[in-house]
């Protein structure tokens, strides 16, 4: 049997740092995107008896499957946890939560293992846990430091698209700040806790609807397939028609304030060849004219004096999906490489959803904001940094036949050989905090290492 022991001081007094956890999307914020997702649960929070079930990436069958039962809880010092199942069976985490000098939390994790995965001595592990330490522990340092800024004070959010890459995140973010979220879910009709819509026929409930706050709207059709007519039909289909009809309801509600719509920083063009701030003029080719247009469907909204926002969203770093998804795979082979030397426009999936949260909170913010850190890099850069923080070479070039045969040449040359060098002026002037502003922070956070 091993012991793992993991310490770390927060400024928040024990009931503060204790109350952050029993929030509903605690377990969601605290589990690594490098790890896996969380499918089921938590049932009943931390309470004895809760369990919640996560899907370990890359770990094949039902031994991919932990599920995670609490056993003890006892406010507000200690509770605890132990698996039932998975690639570590034995499993026990214990945390406890002390007072420190100054009011303060000293907060121990306690990890008691007695035999590692399919019977390998515990060393191989011990690597793995630490990463899963290291994250838990920024990443509740910063939540609690977002906890303070935003508030929810239980303002009802509906959220399309919920299900999605960014959705999933979203919506336990928003939870454990206080808003309550509902989601949009395809139905014939509403439920306990979703509200039903048909964004093909571009029908919402508007009598629930109408009993929420805010929109968040984030659905549509995944973009970096194949660009064939088909594909490409469906991608302006699926953004423009359901964005109207959801503007129109918030239009015609006396409830709803604020619409914040998602879009992307493809509204510029592929290359642009200039600096990018929200007033730089749209491009000319297909994905600007879809952002053009996915924008100028919030207008009903915007017109009925609803405050309006869009978020033109850059390359979202996390693992779970999207272009880092697609390239760690090769740089884990030894086999990655720069796309192109074009600028990227990056930002970390956490700071992104804080832009929602400043979006629904800031009644400043109105119109196009640039969904972007403010350090853009070079393709080649973005190589060299992802080869570094994942120990791997990164020198082989990708030929641009791959990303052609993935996507098309239209898509490769609007998605991955894009260059875009964009500035996120409006959030900088509404003083939005990053999380992550350099790019091997961000990565090896995201990425446990």
């Amino acid at each position: 049997m091993a012991t793992f022991r993991f310490e770390q001081c927060l400024p928040q007094n024990r009931e503060r740092v204790f109350g952050w956890h029993e929030r509903p999307g605690a377990a969601h914020r605290l589990t690594p995107p490098a790890m896996g997702q969380i499918v089921a649960g938590p049932t009943d929070g931390i309470a004895v008896g809760s369990s919640l079930t996560i899907r370990l990436a890359g770990v094949p069958g039902s031994l991919g499957e932990w599920t995670a039962v609490h056993t003890d809880l006892e406010r507000p010092v200690p509770f605890a946890d132990h698996a039932e199942g998975g690639p570590l069976p034995t499993w026990r985490h214990v945390h406890h939560f002390d007072e420190a000098d100054g009011g303060g939390t000293r907060i121990v994790d306690e990890v008691t293992l007695e035999k590692g995965p399919a019977g390998l001595p515990l060393k191989l592990v011990e690597s793995r846990i630490a990463g899963l330490f290291r994250f838990r522990h920024r990443q509740l340092i910063d939540e609690l430091s977002t906890a303070e800024r935003y508030q929810g004070s239980g303002m009802r959010v509906a959220v399309s698209g919920a299900s999605g890459l960014v959705g999933s995140a979203l919506v336990p973010y928003l939870r454990v700040l206080g808003f309550d979220v509902v989601p949009l879910r395809r139905a014939p009709e509403s439920g306990e806790g979703f509200i039903a819509w048909d964004p093909r026929s571009q029908w919402v409930d508007r009598e629930r609807l109408s009993a929420v706050d805010a929109i968040i709207h984030l659905a549509g059709e995944p973009i970096g397939r194949r660009f064939t007519q088909a594909h490409k039909d469906e991608v302006l289909a699926s953004r423009v028609g359901p964005t109207r009809a959801l503007a129109q309801a918030a239009a015609d509600s006396e409830r709803i304030r604020t619409f914040v719509s998602a879009s992307a920083i493809g509204y510029y063009g592929a290359n642009p060849g200039a600096r990018l701030t929200e007033t730089s003029a749209p491009g000319n080719d297909f994905l600007a004219d879809v952002c053009v247009q996915w924008e100028e469907a919030t207008r009903p909204a915007a017109e009925a004096g609803v405050r309006t926002a869009q978020i033109r969203t850059g390359i979202v770093l996390t693992p779970r999906g999207g272009s880092l998804a697609m390239q760690l795979p090769l740089f884990r082979a030894g086999i990655g490489g720069p796309l192109s030397r074009g600028w990227l426009s990056w930002i970390a999936l956490d700071d992104l959803l804080g832009v929602y949260a400043h979006a629904l909170l800031d009644d400043q913010m109105v119109g196009p904001v640039n969904a972007v850190g403010p350090n853009p890099v070079r393709g080649d850069e973005f190589a060299s940094v992802l080869g570094r923080v994942l120990g791997r070479p990164s020198l082989m070039p990708v030929p641009k036949l791959g990303p052609q045969l993935l996507l098309g040449k239209q898509g490769a040359e609007q998605l991955a050989l894009a260059s875009q060098f964009v500035v996120p002026e409006v959030l900088q002037s509404r003083d939005f905090r990053f999380r992550h502003t350099d790019l091997a922070d961000a990565l090896a956070h995201i990425l446990t290492r």
